[in-house]
């Protein structure tokens, strides 16, 4: 996305930037200060508005959730990340180094471990998994037939990096909203009047 995509052939980055966006999660920690805050602020983010949406969705009901890590973190959304931020600002002050103190560690990583078995692989929601999987390859299959309906953007990407790069690249850059909207226009009829 941004090598090629972004900024009409991609934006000029620093290795830093590059490394704060590349190492936001997963295994490889980022190498500055400012990549360790993006990376806190990124899980503290998420564990708080998926609580929030699967609350709303009814996959989860608020005495579900793990004890122990709303005692720690706080009961509401606007408690749990005040305490997470305040938690990091009081921690990391004057040492030279990001950081969270162990219990606000163990009571985000409680939520995490939490949201992962019952909304990210044990859920309700996980029962629609095969139908977006379709979705999505039926759509792939209509854009690699049908090149010449995306937008002239990936047309450039299809002319430099191949087809199927292009096309991959236009379906991971769309919104659910989007996506479902593409396949609903391509693939299911709009009904007839008599």
């Amino acid at each position: 996305m941004v090598d090629k995509l972004e900024g009409d052939g991609g934006l000029n980055l620093t290795v830093e930037t590059r490394n704060g966006i590349y190492c936001h999660t997963g295994d490889k920690q980022p190498t500055t200060l400012e990549g360790v805050v993006v990376r806190l602020a990124d899980r503290i983010a998420y564990i708080n508005h998926d609580i929030d949406d699967a609350l709303r969705a009814g996959v989860l009901k608020k005495d579900d959730l793990p004890q122990f890590a709303l005692q720690v973190l706080g009961q509401s959304h606007a408690e749990r990340i005040h305490n997470m931020v305040l938690d990091v600002v009081e921690q990391s002050r004057g040492r030279g180094v990001i950081t969270v103190s162990e219990h606000v560690q163990e009571a985000t990583d409680e939520l995490r471990d939490f949201l992962f078995d019952r909304v990210y692989i044990g859920s309700e929601a996980k029962r629609d998994e095969g139908k977006a999987e379709r979705m999505v390859a039926t759509l792939f299959a209509h854009y690699r037939r049908f090149p010449e309906q995306m937008p002239s953007l990936y047309q450039a990407v299809w002319r430099q990096e191949g087809l199927e790069i292009a096309v991959a690249d236009y379906i991971a850059g769309m919104t659910d909203r989007f996506i479902i909207h593409q396949f609903e226009q391509m693939f299911i009829p709009q009904g007839w009047t008599l």
